[in-house]
């Protein structure tokens, strides 16, 4: 005889599903024995800390030995002689001086000193009344035609001056050329010195300088008087 089964009792249909329940209890179990940990008991003690008493010390006993005081001063007792005025001895006869009012001068009689053949050139910082370039005459202060004045020498030399002579003589960066001149009683200029790297930059600032135009001449106590003024002139040759 054949024995009888079960359709329905073949467990084979489901062993998929009882492997995964089992693959997943057995990693769980893995799991948990990972993060199970274990500690020893340790014994805890309070630390004692001994601290030692510190020894009584003897504090030695300083004795000051006591300073007898420097004995005083001797006292110098100068003896003056008091000598009575009844000397029969002549004293020295002092002069008066004699003045002679005659040898005074009247005032009228007092001539004043020349004044010099070559006027002295004032400075243009110190000059009461500047000279007047062209085209500041409108002005009244004199502190605004110094700078007019200034101003309008300053263009002109810009204007003029041959700025590429420094190549031609191969001079390279900024160069500086310093010139000196007097506006004279006038309103001329004159005395035209100048200091610079070459010659030919000289002559040049010489040439410029020479063609200034004609200007009202500058006054000391209203008198026109040459007036001595310095101009810098600097230029960069390009490399």
């Amino acid at each position: 005889m054949k024995p009888k089964k079960n359709p329905k009792a073949d467990l084979r249909r489901r062993w998929i599903l009882f492997l995964q329940i089992g693959l997943i209890l057995v990693l769980f179990l893995t799991l948990q024995a990972f993060q199970w940990k274990t500690y020893d008991e340790k014994k805890t003690s309070d630390p004692l800390v001994i601290l030692d008493l510190p020894e009584e010390e003897e504090v030695p006993v300083t004795i000051v030995p006591q300073e007898t005081p420097p004995p005083p001063p001797k006292q110098i007792v100068e003896i003056i002689d008091v000598i009575e005025d009844d000397s029969n001895e002549k004293e020295d006869e002092v002069k008066p001086t004699d003045l002679d009012l005659e040898d005074i001068p009247e005032p009228d009689d007092i001539v004043e000193p020349d004044e010099p053949d070559e006027p002295v050139d004032i400075p243009f910082d110190f000059i009461e009344e500047v000279p007047v370039f062209p085209g500041c005459e409108k002005l009244e202060a004199n502190s605004e035609r110094k700078k007019c004045m200034s101003s309008k020498i300053s263009n002109f030399v810009n204007r003029n001056f041959d700025t590429g002579l420094g190549e031609e003589l191969g001079l390279t960066g900024t160069n500086l050329v310093v010139v000196m001149f007097v506006v004279n009683k006038d309103g001329l200029v004159e005395k035209i010195q100048t200091r610079a790297p070459h010659t030919a930059l000289e002559k040049e600032a010489r040439r410029v300088i020479g063609e200034l135009p004609e200007m009202q001449p500058g006054k000391q106590r209203g008198k026109p008087v040459p007036v001595s003024y310095t101009i810098p002139i600097r230029f960069k040759v390009q490399e």
